[in-house]
């Protein structure tokens, strides 16, 4: 099967509900990934496809998590969420053969033990948030260490991990996500891809960015881009305003506006809402 359900998904923690801070903004946006979640679910996805900002970096290249699962914490207002999931290897490899043959620097990335099944990747909040809602939603307590072992019980759908590279051109970001489109359209398997991204982070002073007025405006500019369907616009951000509203989102979704040439998906955008200093966007794009 070919990709079966694509979204774009936030990060902020308090969206978990044991992490919740109680703003309003939070409970739409949670709305939002729970229909999202549905959708997953109702498509029968049995791999998810994560691309995210916040995890290992491979200066030049798209960095591939190779090991045989990944675990993480996260800690907010005195409580905390752990997660340990399965990583499905052999598609990352699929993953990197197919795009390296098409041109895309690829890095394939581990920790911890050489032996795959005592390899554990640190899992961090770019792709605990989303896989929350996508099956993966059982506190792990006393997992969340790389080196904490295995859960017992049923595991939720095997994920890869990719953590693209800014050095890259935004016309390499979308060839990644051709490649993928490509790939994916191949598979036997039943693809979920996440869009792991936050939006503007200069929404106020208390911030650790400070506030700026292209916040807003930056917002619009995305929002615009999601209910026209037309993620690949994003390509012809000005890069002066991409790094004053410190947006961390413009490059995943270059990677999905790939896939869109090889997978037409139709857009809907089902949340916006800001978490004090940051704005966060969830959307679904579903298989026409």
């Amino acid at each position: 099967m070919p990709l079966v359900a694509a979204s774009i998904l936030p990060h902020g923690f308090p969206l978990i509900p044991a992490l919740d801070n109680g703003l309003e903004d939070i409970a739409k946006l949670r709305a939002g990934m729970e229909i999202v979640g549905k959708q997953f679910a109702d498509a029968g996805v049995d791999t998810i496809v994560l691309v995210g900002p916040h995890g290992t970096r491979v200066d030049g290249a798209m960095a591939l998590v190779r090991t045989g699962r990944a675990a993480g914490t996260l800690a907010h207002g005195g409580k905390r969420v752990e997660m340990n999931v399965p990583i499905d290897h052999a598609f990352v490899d699929e993953i990197a053969a197919a795009t390296e043959a098409a041109g895309i620097p690829v890095a394939l990335v581990g920790y911890g033990g050489n032996r795959m099944d005592q390899a554990v990747m640190p899992m961090d909040w770019g792709a605990m948030g989303p896989l929350w809602f996508l099956g993966h939603d059982q506190d792990r307590s006393d997992l969340g260490n790389p080196l904490a072992g295995t859960p017992d019980g049923e595991d939720g759908p095997p994920v890869v991990l990719i953590t693209p590279s800014r050095m890259l051109s935004r016309d390499t970001q979308i060839a990644f996500g051709r490649a993928l489109g490509t790939l994916f359209a191949q598979s036997d398997r039943r693809i979920g891809f996440v869009a792991s991204c936050d939006w503007s982070h200069v929404h106020s002073e208390s911030g650790p960015y400070g506030a700026h007025p292209i916040a807003r405006q930056m917002d619009d500019t995305i929002l615009a881009a999601i209910r026209a369907n037309d993620l690949r616009s994003l390509q012809y951000l000005p890069q002066p305003d991409v790094e004053a509203a410190a947006i961390d989102g413009m490059w995943q979704c270059l990677i999905l506006s790939g896939i869109q040439q090889i997978t037409l998906l139709s857009s809907t955008l089902l949340a916006y809402g800001i978490d004090g200093y940051y704005s966060m966007i969830v959307a679904s794009f579903m298989p026409e």
